[in-house]
């Protein structure tokens, strides 16, 4: 056998590897390595296992030799990552008549029993694929149970159960063998993130009973809460057990540590627990791992069976990392890979608390993670109604807008019918920290009745509650039992280290004072994106601007431009003192005009009383400004253009916003140098009648105000068009910022509110890898970038490049950005910690190789 690389003796010198026996195989291996008492054990690789499954068995005799002739046996899955699973253990393989009545004298009849009666239900169940329900007649461990179970085995399959212990594990071999190849189990690994081909290895396991005389019993013991990462041993123990009978929901397990509710392992054998407690020592600094024991105590005889890696939640993954590299068993560079950067969103937000039960009424794209709880509004005037009486809303819409704005800010989450990855609510939602799901197709959308109805009938009513879970994607019924955001002191501790290690900027998108503070809280070195549209629909603002856009010529614009100058001006004031000297990034204003002004007849009703005009004055000013596809037409530069008073107004605000906040007293003498972007360019001469103007207006305020600054100007290049002629532009700007949102639209012909309805089909049929709203299409829109910035850099060497769009804050999207040699990426506040740990994480990649 010892010939025979794919059946393999576990001893400390085998030759076993995960990626060819398993990762419980290896693992056992280093418990046997470290002289733990682990049962004889015998490993079969991925290959002796796919034979099996094709029907050619390992020499089943020089197997059965290495354990005595009368050793019960188990046999477990061992797949290359613990975590892919695989068939579920058999237990007791050996057990006949002739073995029973040897038990029956050394264990005693209910122990020889009760092993005897588990075998045969669990062979006939797993091995021989019968009916479960054949036992559901047997009652009892005794005698009669076993007698029944024997009898219902052999009624249903006409013949005797096996009696031959070679028989017996050459069956159970290939019944998990040929499981593991089945298409449920395939569909099933492959959830999990397994290669549709990955292997299975089987370990064969001598049995240690935890039945019968003295002290026996079976447990799990690890020295970490699962959920916290605290220091804290917890497991399970239950006397008079075999295997994890411990965890069953129905076991009546007893505590490990002394506890004054009940015994305790600790209690009743104190020097075996203090014996488990230092094997569980020893593996967290030999195996580099917080470990979970498997253990079976046999007449006061200590087995270690298994070690496997503890279960855990997010917040738990960050602090095990952190507590391991501080404690010198691995460096910080491998504590940063080991955190899934996608799993800070689970810090960052309040979650559905994994055990609460669901009521799971809707789907749809989980576009803002976190989640919340509260009654059903459908308009923004309710959302904000609700909050000044201190209640919890969830804002219902078929999609929102900006005039949603004040709405979102007072809902604790969003729901719409339309819209995806990149919609405005998704957008917003992530922006703010605010959950939300878009994209439901499986609930109506009754908003004029003020209701939503069910695939099954129900109906939800303005006022009923709800769940919004943005991370999943559910809607669900009611109020469940929530976790709270855990920004603890092994978070910051990892993002500390994520800083050493990163080589790529990363600034937030932030709009508001609020979103700036988040993206401070979250140490991002800037802001990549002031979208100062969101700033115009504030209360007090929005009346004004629409005087604005209902003037009849410049001078009139200009009135009522100057009554929202200081509005901008204490904007960007407070944007800037909240950076404190990190750079700051404004658009300049991007949406068409007629996103300002009310679409139903109340609103225009309401707005024709403000502005001392006819109903029908205003009706047909609104429908003479609506446009086919929006999108596409006067909105970002071409609006700076046709009516430059508004870009005028901006430059001035941000520019008297710089010298009022650079002679701020107590300020360190960092210079406020503001960052003007100029949205949805394609063209060379757009570039140069807006810089002409905001020069000019920097002059201006320079001498008015009598006192220098600098800024720089840029553009957001998000039309191909741009793209391909940045070798015209760059020369004309110190940074070019690629908006990935609109020029994914724009490279696809893909409206981004509108993609949801289809993409998963289209991902599932393999017409798109992924939703390139939602991970950047490398092939095509990639393309673009990179013919951008090389053209950019040669025409002006040193220009500063970075992506703003929502792309961002993706893992995958920051790798190629890294690779492109952009300077830093921007995304929402809230993804900016994903951001930092993933950027790490590529920068140790590189220099490991």
């Amino acid at each position: 056998m010892q010939n025979n690389p794919h059946t393999t003796l576990v001893t400390q010198t085998a030759n076993l590897a995960a990626n060819t026996h398993g990762g419980r195989a290896k693992c056992l291996q280093r418990l046997v390595r470290l002289e733990l008492p682990v049962p004889t054990t015998v490993a079969l690789s991925f290959t002796a296992v796919k034979k099996i499954a094709q029907g050619e068995l390992p020499d089943i005799d020089a197997v059965l030799r290495q354990f005595p002739e009368d050793a019960l046996l188990c046999v477990r899955p061992s797949s290359e990552d613990p975590d892919w699973g695989g068939p579920g253990a058999v237990l007791n393989i050996g057990m006949n008549q002739t073995r029973f009545e040897q038990l029956h004298e050394r264990l005693g009849e209910q122990a020889a029993t009760q092993l005897y009666t588990r075998f045969v239900q669990s062979y006939s169940v797993h091995v021989a694929r019968l009916d479960p329900d054949m036992f559901d007649d047997v009652v009892g461990v005794g005698r009669d149970a076993l007698e029944q179970s024997l009898h219902a085995y052999q009624t249903e399959t006409e013949e005797e159960f096996p009696a031959e212990r070679s028989v017996q594990l050459a069956a159970v071999l290939k019944s998990m063998a040929r499981a593991w190849d089945g298409t449920s189990a395939r569909l099933l690994r492959q959830a999990k993130g397994a290669p549709a081909e990955a292997g299975l290895g089987l370990v064969v396991q001598q049995m240690a009973f935890g039945l019968g005389q003295g002290h026996s019993g079976a447990g799990v013991l690890q020295l970490v809460d699962q959920t916290t990462g605290q220091p804290q041993i917890t497991g399970r123990y239950l006397h008079q057990s075999q295997g994890r009978d411990a965890l069953s929901a129905e076991a009546k397990s007893i505590y490990l540590t002394r506890d004054p509710r009940g015994p305790s392992l600790e209690e009743l054998q104190p020097e075996l627990f203090e014996t488990l407690k230092t094997h569980a020592a020893l593996m967290r600094v030999r195996l580099r791992e917080e470990m979970q024991i498997e253990f079976t105590i046999d007449n006061g005889v200590l087995h270690i069976l298994d070690g496997v890696r503890v279960a855990r939640s997010s917040r738990a993954a960050v602090r095990i990392a952190v507590a391991l590299a501080n404690d010198n068993v691995i460096p910080r560079q491998e504590a940063l890979m080991r955190v899934e950067p996608r799993t800070l969103n689970e810090l960052l937000h309040r979650q559905v608390d994994s055990a609460a039960k669901r009521d799971v009424i809707g789907h749809g794209i989980a576009a803002s993670p976190g989640a919340a709880t509260g009654k059903v509004v459908f308009t923004a005037a309710d959302a904000q109604a609700a909050d000044s009486r201190g209640e919890d809303c969830i804002l219902v819409r078929r999609e929102t807008s900006p005039e949603d704005i004040r709405g979102m800010h007072a809902a604790r989450a969003v729901l719409t019918e339309r819209g995806g990855i990149t919609s405005h609510a998704a957008v917003i939602g992530r922006g703010m920290g605010l959950p939300c799901v878009v994209g439901v197709s499986d609930i109506r959308f009754q908003t004029a009745k003020q209701q939503l109805i069910l695939r099954d009938g129900r109906v939800i009513k303005a006022g009923d509650i709800i769940t919004v879970d943005g991370t999943s994607g559910q809607v669900l019924l009611g109020e469940v039992a929530m976790q709270e955001a855990a920004l603890d002191d092994a978070f910051q501790t990892l993002m500390e280290w994520a800083d050493d290690e990163r080589d790529i900027g990363i600034r937030a998108n932030a709009d508001t004072p609020a979103d700036a503070q988040t993206a401070r809280n979250f140490n991002a070195q800037g802001i990549g994106l002031c979208r100062t549209e969101h700033m115009f629909f504030e209360a007090g603002r929005l009346t004004v601007m629409r005087e604005m856009i209902f003037a009849e010529g410049p001078q009139d614009r200009w009135a009522a431009l100057e009554r929202l100058l200081p509005m901008q001006r204490d904007d960007f004031t407070q944007l800037f003192r909240i950076m404190d000297g990190r750079p700051v990034c404004i658009r300049l204003l991007d949406p068409p005009l007629h996103e300002f002004l009310p679409a139903d007849r109340n609103g225009q009703s309401e707005l024709a009383d403000a502005l001392d005009l006819p109903l029908s004055d205003v009706t047909r000013r609104i429908e003479s400004m609506m446009e086919y596809n929006p999108m596409l037409g006067l909105r970002g530069v071409r609006l700076g253009i046709t009516v430059p008073e508004i870009y005028e107004m901006q430059a001035r605000a941000i520019f008297e916003a710089t010298v009022e906040v650079s002679r701020d007293a107590g300020r360190d003498g960092t210079p406020v140098i503001p960052e003007i972007m100029i949205p949805l360019v394609s063209a060379k001469r757009e570039v140069e009648l807006v810089k002409a103007r905001v020069d000019a207006m920097a002059a201006t305020v320079r001498t008015q105000m009598e006192a220098d600054f600098d800024y720089r100007l840029g553009v957001m290049v998000e039309t191909p068009r741009a793209a391909l002629r940045a070798g015209d532009i760059a020369p004309h700007c110190a940074f070019l910022s690629f908006g990935t949102n609109d020029l994914t639209q724009m490279t696809y012909g893909l409206s981004r509110d509108d993609a949801g309805r289809f993409m998963s089909d289209y991902v599932h049929q393999q017409v798109y890898d992924e939703d390139p709203f939602h991970v950047l299409d490398v092939d095509g829109v990639g393309e673009l970038l990179q013919l951008g910035a090389a053209r950019a850099r040669e025409s002006q060497p040193g220009l500063t490049l970075s992506i703003c769009g929502e792309h961002g804050g993706n893992p995958d999207s920051i790798a190629f950005c890294r690779d492109a040699g952009f300077d830093y990426v921007s995304c929402s506040p809230f993804r900016v910690p994903v951001a930092r740990l993933a950027a790490a994480q590529l920068a140790i990649k590189h220099k490991t190789g």
